[in-house]
């Protein structure tokens, strides 16, 4: 009985989460006041979705993490692009460092395996607007980080500190040459 009271209790608490977060989502798929706008396809045709093997209960849902890489990327775009200009960003496809193995067991449902062959992958498609609305630039992009293990990272808790760490040489490479040529 004690079981079945935790596995109900555990349910709800995620379903409480799910519907924080897809709310949450949804206000930063359309948020029109920000410079940076981020949003993404649907996460069921992901990479991550399709490697994910249904799945324990304890996994985030995509739009938890997508929110926190979406959020991630705003904050950091907002610091980096000149005043004026706005960007939009489209995650396309994503799959994230690690995976879940289920050949492990029921035990290691919930656990992600990060290994050198699970590196991190990001495909996104971006604009870059002045403030008269003319495209500066765009484009699509796939970001990869083969030797994501080889190099630090200042968060070693962040379960997303991967991804956004190779959002982070994006934003670096793509706009550090856009912002010389304007000056």
């Amino acid at each position: 009985m004690a079981i079945l009271k935790s596995s109900i209790r555990r349910m709800l608490l995620i379903a409480s989460a799910l519907a924080i977060s897809s709310a949450t989502a949804t206000e930063l798929r359309h948020a029109g006041d920000s410079r940076v706008q981020v949003g993404w396809t649907d996460p069921a045709d992901f990479s991550e979705a399709r490697q994910n093997y249904g799945g324990g209960l304890g996994r985030p849902s995509p739009e938890e993490w997508l929110g926190d890489l979406a959020r991630h990327l705003g904050h950091r775009a907002e610091r980096v692009l000149p005043q004026g200009e706005r960007l939009q960003v489209t995650f396309t496809n994503v799959q994230r460092a690690g995976t879940y193995e289920p050949w492990r067991g029921p035990m290691w449902d919930d656990v992600r395996i990060v290994k050198n062959i699970y590196p991190p992958r990001i495909d996104l498609t971006f604009t870059l607007t002045d403030a008269s609305g003319a495209v500066i630039k765009e484009g699509r992009r796939e970001l990869r980080d083969p030797a994501f293990l080889q190099r630090g990272t200042l968060n070693e808790t962040d379960p997303l500190r991967y991804e956004k760490r190779m959002l982070d040489d994006w934003l670096r490479s793509e706009f550090a040459d856009a912002r010389d040529t304007r000056s």
